[in-house]
């Protein structure tokens, strides 16, 4: 029944801009580095003891390890220190925003790399999403918003984006072969989490004043650090995967980028700021953008 995937694929992105926007006060706090490693570290944690409690583990295919590899350094640990830098520089509106473009971004990587050639819908749909994005960033911010306050140059912001969007378009897409093959997606999650959180727990050992917290670790602000990373991590990854693993990947992959839509209400419950006319209609290009691509 493909209505239940569906469901789950959208659930994921509603996890996505919840996530953000809890995300933005406590990895300000910490900087980008500490963050991920509190989160990383948490997160793998808790998704690998409930792989274990569902006894899990003994349906992955370990055969397909070197896309389990390529998927942790390129799709969590790249993907993810790039995405939290932009969603602290720039907020969780834009951070959602430029992730949106993962559909054309993954087409340019395919047409790079495989020589695949986009058809037509493939090019209109990217130009809408592209529109729809560059629309909200430059027209759509409130100064109202203390979301949507930047910290740093807006070019910056954007290059931090279109990294953290193409490194976790590729890391999902590299597993999917593991879950064809009968890996469940939560198990995968698990596997992904633990090795990106013992990869940073080793860059961590580099005496760095970069890889330091910003700010001392208080118990509210690991509550607060942990939460939107269970939510993204554990919760939406694993929904997005059942869903691919389930139904057609371009139609689960759009049905997961709806978080540019949905951030905005959480925004506006939050901090009771109505967002923009062009921020609204830039975050519906942007989505109408990944459906074209997706589903034609």
């Amino acid at each position: 029944m493909i209505l239940f995937p569906a469901f789950a694929a959208l659930t994921a992105s509603l996890g996505w801009a919840t996530g953000a926007v809890l995300a933005q006060a406590p990895a300000r706090a910490l900087g980008t580095f500490e963050f991920t490693r509190i989160q990383l570290l948490a997160c793998s944690a808790i998704v690998a003891a409930g792989c274990a409690g569902l006894g899990l583990w003994g349906s992955v295919s370990w055969g397909h390890w070197p896309a389990f590899a390529a998927s942790i350094v390129i799709g969590i640990l790249l993907g993810n220190l790039a995405m939290i830098e932009c969603l602290r520089l720039g907020g969780p509106r834009r951070m959602e925003l430029l992730l949106s473009l993962k559909a054309p971004v993954v087409g340019v990587m395919a047409f790079a790399w495989l020589g695949e050639v986009p058809n037509i819908p493939d090019l209109i749909g990217a130009a809408l999403a592209l529109c729809g994005v560059a629309l909200a960033i430059l027209y759509g911010s409130n100064a109202q918003s203390a979301s949507d306050r930047t910290h740093g140059r807006l070019a910056l912001i954007v290059l931090l984006g279109l990294l953290a969007t193409g490194c976790q378009g590729a890391g999902f897409l590299i597993v999917k072969p593991a879950m064809l093959d009968g890996t469940p997606p939560l198990a995968i999650t698990a596997i992904r989490l633990l090795g990106a959180a013992f990869l940073i727990s080793l860059v961590a050992l580099w005496p760095a004043p970069a890889l330091r917290s910003h700010q001392p670790l208080t118990p509210a602000l690991l509550v607060r650090t942990i939460l939107p990373g269970f939510i993204g991590y554990g919760v939406s990854s694993s929904l997005l995967l059942y869903a691919m693993s389930v139904m057609d990947a371009g139609i689960a992959a759009v049905l997961g980028s709806m978080s540019p839509v949905l951030v905005l209400p959480i925004i506006w419950i939050k901090e009771r700021v109505a967002p923009r006319l062009p921020a609204l209609l830039g975050a519906a290009l942007a989505v109408a953008g990944s459906a074209v691509i997706g589903l034609l």
